[in-house]
């Protein structure tokens, strides 16, 4: 990422000769891929039970959002810690265990008896969930050459919105079908079968010590410990975190409330309402993907237009979801709404890239945990619960034609980060010259 060459490795994360075979590097991504979905799975089946929820227990949308937003605040908080503790403890033992937590507090969930017995069980699915998509991308790229880390990278974080889609999908259809709670069911029996199966199949053994090995020496430890600061030692790399954040909002804030909002304003089951919020959920995904693809192709000669391409999905998405949810219920708003979401995280990839560039390569990996915990706490804990929140105040509606005026502030913040882009790589040495070969920092 950043300056260093496709030849440098992360230690511990991407040896340059793998020491297992490709059949079973591939056999290990599938598993660590599987499990990534089932975490969204039981991360987003919550959202295609809202309605139920809330007519059996009466709830209000505050309540119902903060069930949703403390999965994400805990993701956010324990991040770092468990991250470390995966890392001298050993990382397959400890995702493995992370899937029985997640898993078997969904099942707590499925047994839920009140609101307070359902937010402990969400709480506990935050704490298994927290650390999983970071040591999981470490264990992956533990197994293949380096020359693949940008593209396992990308699937493997697609996981996370093809998890979601399913998650709602298959919520809403099994809630309508057998109830709300074998909706929750479903999800833990999943994730329990592909824990044993992953620990069966992928052990520290087999992958050598790639996956079980610690981080660094303790000279290597104080290196980074010294490199820590430049996380937030300039103005862009802070905006990047904050507009990526913000615009996380607006994403979250959709898919949590897509199922209520279908259910209430166009009539629809919540099967039929989870459905189509999956596909709403999908959308967001190629968003991401496509957002990423599009900086990496604008800013072949001019890095500066990573920027450029987040300020244009912020202020997209705000002009499309603002006037979608102002216009009548039927078929045009659903597209507009649909266009908005395709840009509501499509700034997702630019921001890590940004991330990516202005701090060292060394700590890379804490660098996007931090771009991690800004996402949490600033977008995907705060985005549904404050929704919730507002709803109460104004209605679902009007609450919905709120949310996209926070693309202003991630616009903002994208753009005096991209005023300050150039000056801080020059100013950290990762710009040397201004010619054309040396702007072209791709991550």
């Amino acid at each position: 990422m950043g300056l260093h060459t496709a030849g440098t490795a992360v230690p511990g994360t991407s040896p340059a000769l793998p020491a297992v075979s490709r059949r079973y590097a591939w056999l290990v991504f599938a598993l660590s891929f599987g499990l990534l979905m089932s975490d969204y799975m039981s991360r987003q089946v919550l959202n295609a039970v809202f309605p139920l929820l809330k007519t059996e227990w009466l709830l209000s949308d505050a309540q119902l959002g903060s069930l949703s937003g403390i999965v994400a605040l805990m993701v956010g908080v324990l991040t770092f810690p468990l991250s470390l503790l995966a890392d001298r403890w050993g990382r397959v033992r400890s995702l493995v265990i992370a899937a029985i937590v997640w898993s078997l507090a969904t099942l707590g969930c499925a047994v839920s008896a009140s609101y307070g017995q359902m937010f402990l069980g969400r709480f506990m699915v935050g704490v298994g969930e927290a650390a999983y998509g970071s040591v999981g991308i470490a264990v992956v790229l533990s197994v293949f050459p380096i020359s693949l880390r940008a593209t396992l990278s990308g699937a493997f974080i697609g996981g996370g919105a093809f998890g979601s889609v399913l998650g709602v999908s298959i919520g809403g259809v099994v809630a309508q079908q057998l109830g709300w709670r074998w909706a929750f069911g479903i999800m833990e029996i999943f994730g329990l079968a592909l824990a044993a199966i992953y620990g069966i199949v992928v052990t520290e053994k087999r992958l050598g010590s790639a996956a079980g090995e610690r981080t660094n020496t303790s000279g290597e430890r104080a290196a980074v410990r010294t490199l820590l600061p430049r996380l937030f030692s300039s103005v862009s790399v802070v905006c990047a975190y904050i507009g990526s954040g913000l615009q996380m909002f607006i994403a979250m804030a959709l898919l949590a409330w897509m199922p209520s909002f279908l259910n209430r304003y166009y009539s629809m089951a919540p099967a039929r309402a989870g459905v189509a919020a999956g596909l709403f959920a999908l959308i967001t995904g190629i968003g991401m993907v496509g957002g990423g693809i599009v900086a990496d192709r604008l800013s072949r000669r001019a890095a500066a237009r990573k920027w450029t391409v987040a300020i244009a999905c912020s202020l997209g998405s705000l002009a499309l979801l603002m006037t979608g949810f102002q216009l009548p219920i039927g078929p045009l708003q659903l597209v507009l709404i649909g266009a908005g979401a395709l840009l509501s995280n499509a700034t997702a990839g630019p921001a890590a890239a940004m991330v990516a560039n202005l701090t060292p390569a060394a700590i890379a990996a804490t660098a996007m945990a931090t771009l991690t915990l800004a996402n949490s706490l600033l977008g995907i804990a705060t985005g549904p619960a404050l929704t919730g929140m507002l709803a109460d105040r104004m209605g679902l509606l009007g609450a919905l034609r709120v949310v996209p005026l926070i693309a202003i502030a991630a616009g903002a913040a994208f753009a005096i980060g991209k005023l300050s882009y150039e000056k801080d790589l020059r100013r950290m040495g990762l710009l040397p010259d201004v010619s054309p070969k040396n702007l072209e920092l791709q991550p």
